[in-house]
């Protein structure tokens, strides 16, 4: 990890962001610069965190939706709209997954158009461990207390249902 700098500079744009338009417009630009920061250090964390069972965030949220289903495989569009990903995205995820004896592609049974991905024994494995080590870590969240954790999912979920991310 790079070292710390000496200024924040979301503060520092804030500042300017204000001198130029008013604290109005600065307010809302500073949170989501701060979101979109957050999102960087979140992720580099929880992929260290995984670079020890060799997998990065994106490859273990899929080894997850696959282990959560009742058949261990979603139709590779299906493991993309959960994902919320691109089909470009899901392919590679899934590619190196495959290549690592995690999944594997089969035939749709009843729809020879579609691919499941099939979550392995080795995929269920890497993924138990993978979990225990993210549990453990709080999901790279331990600067925040459980009741911040908690506030931060609520704010969240509210801006995702006025965006229609999901029905309410």
């Amino acid at each position: 990890m790079a070292a710390p700098l000496r200024n924040d500079p979301i503060a520092e744009a804030r500042r300017h962001w204000t001198d130029r338009w008013g604290p109005e417009p600065a307010r809302p630009m500073a949170a989501v610069t701060s979101i979109m920061r957050a999102q960087q250090i979140l992720l580099a964390r929880l992929n260290a965190l995984l670079r020890e069972d060799d997998l990065t965030f994106p490859r273990f949220e899929a080894l997850a939706l696959l282990s959560f289903t009742r058949t261990g495989s979603l139709p590779l569009g299906k493991l993309g709209e959960r994902l919320q990903v691109h089909r470009t995205s899901v392919t590679n995820i899934v590619d190196k997954l495959e290549q690592d004896g995690l999944v594997r592609r089969v035939p749709h049974e009843h729809d020879r158009r579609a691919t499941l991905a099939e979550i392995t024994p080795r995929g269920r494995d890497r993924m138990a461990t993978a979990t225990e080590r993210l549990n453990a870590a709080g999901f790279a969240l331990d600067a925040l207390d459980p009741a911040e954790q908690e506030a931060l999912t609520s704010l969240l979920r509210g801006m995702r249902l006025a965006e229609g991310d999901f029905v309410g």
